[in-house]
């Protein structure tokens, strides 16, 4: 036996369907893991759905591939209906996680072609019942449902080709897409003698269910960082909450011979929340925090306190702190419609992170209680002044 006649015959599709199982069976457990984890359990409800029916298809598959075996016809027919029904709602979920207007994406028209799939299932047999078939052959055709197949798969290939989706779920329709057409070719026209064509409808599953769990793992992974960031950044102006900049903070120290603490506060933040609104109030505040971010960038961290409070922490080793703090006080000056406060303090200061931030805003309270827009070291406050933030 040639590895052509191997792949081609009843090994063939125990093959194909066994590379199937183990990749849905994975696809499985990542989905389940999200129904428990995440919101849009429905959406997740159905994918579990979507999989488990092709799971069962699949193994049908493997019954059907050995003839000898004299298997009831209702299950070639309820073979086909999984094998419609499954990918129907399958590219609804696909559909449904990643397409930008998913809220516009109505589950009526899916229903109604899985209705549509049983419906023409019933009249196919009413049509020519099982007791009218050649059962010479060990298999039963159902033209209607294959026929209805290729729509199917057409009609949402076409519907996606205008949609944002993304390339591997398109690429894997059209596979999908060939892998219907070898299936047909080789039923109805060819009748089982070109190779070539059972080939392609053995492996092109196999390639359809990769990129489809491909698709789904990049989901999973996307969800994990997205997790991941919420819980180290600030929502609003993308820097590292409180919690983490302590870290990052604390990390920094370690690993550097000197740092420094640049504590920031915009000067009349609420009256420009009062006058102007919240909206361009928040516009500033991100402006802000970009300016402060791009400023540390490569030598530290930078955080948000708290409200209008903004911090960073940078080595010293190869720059000045207080050229650091000017910098970010003069582009804010020009670059937005506000000024800030800044006060910074040093590892010469204190040797705790914690206290560092503690004397970074006292430094930043004398600026502000000192004509605000400016910049002060904690050192140079004077000793009858030190403690008055508190």
């Amino acid at each position: 036996m040639t590895i052509m006649q191997w792949l081609t015959g009843p090994n063939g599709q125990l093959f194909s369907s066994s590379s199937v199982i183990v990749i849905l069976i994975l696809m499985l457990f990542m989905s389940i893991k999200l129904y428990v984890s995440y919101r849009n359990k429905h959406t997740y409800q159905l994918l579990i759905t979507a999989i488990s029916l092709s799971i069962v298809r699949q193994g049908a598959l493997v019954a059907l591939a050995f003839p000898g075996w004299n298997l009831s016809p209702w299950l070639y027919l309820l073979s086909d209906v999984l094998h419609i029904v499954s990918f129907i709602i399958i590219n609804f979920v696909f559909m449904k996680l990643y397409t930008y207007r998913s809220a516009q994406l109505r589950i009526v028209p899916f229903a109604i072609m899985s209705l549509a799939t049983v419906g023409l299932a019933a009249i196919q047999v009413a049509i020519q019942p099982f007791e009218g078939m050649d059962r010479s052959s060990g298999d039963f055709a159902f033209p209607m449902l294959d026929v209805y197949s290729i729509v199917v798969t057409l009609i949402i290939l076409l519907a996606t080709r205008s949609a944002d989706m993304n390339g591997k779920y398109y690429t894997g329709l059209v596979v999908f897409f060939i892998y219907e057409l070898a299936r047909a070719a080789e039923g109805y026209v060819f009748h089982g003698s070109q190779p070539w064509l059972i080939l392609l409808a053995m492996l092109m599953p196999i390639l359809y269910f990769s990129l489809l769990f491909m698709l789904l793992f990049e989901w999973v992974i996307e969800r994990l960082m997205s997790t991941y960031q919420s819980s180290i950044v600030d929502g609003l102006t993308g820097l590292y909450n409180r919690r983490h900049f302590n870290t990052k903070a604390e990390g920094l120290l370690a690993s550097s011979k000197s740092v420094a603490v640049i504590f920031c506060d915009i000067d009349n933040f609420k009256k420009l929340n009062d006058t102007q609104g919240h909206h361009k109030a928040d516009g500033v505040l991100k402006r802000v925090a970009e300016i402060i971010k791009e400023e540390s960038s490569g030598i530290g961290a930078a955080g948000r306190y708290g409200g209008e409070e903004l911090l960073a922490c940078i080595s010293t080793d190869r720059v000045k702190p207080e050229i650091v703090a000017e910098s970010i006080r003069r582009r804010v000056e020009s670059e937005t419609i506000v000024t800030i406060s800044v006060g910074f303090s040093t590892t010469k200061d204190t040797s705790s992170v914690q206290e560092m931030v503690k004397l970074a805003d006292e430094a930043m309270y004398y600026s502000k209680t000192n004509g605000k827009n400016r910049v002060t070291a904690y050192k140079a406050i004077p000793a009858s002044r030190k403690g008055m933030s508190l």
